[in-house]
């Protein structure tokens, strides 16, 4: 019963989205060094979807410009 209540997805989703997010700050920070803490915000406000679709993209990322780019592009 609880799994389907609409607090427990919530609070499921929320901690699905900070894992992602985590993920991809490290996987950013690996390839392009440590990326801006304004930067970082802006992936904040990205859904997991989102996120997943930057998972991918980074990895033909070059220069923080390219993740500034995507961003843009979002």
């Amino acid at each position: 019963m609880m799994q389907e209540s609409v607090t427990y997805q919530d609070i499921l989703s929320k901690g699905k989205q900070q894992e992602a997010l985590s993920l991809v700050t490290r996987q950013l920070n690996r390839r392009l060094g440590n990326v801006s803490d304004t930067l970082v915000e802006r992936l904040r406000g990205l859904s997991i979807e989102e996120l997943e679709a930057l998972g991918e993209a980074l990895l033909d990322f070059t220069s923080v410009a390219d993740l500034t780019s995507w961003l843009t592009q979002q």
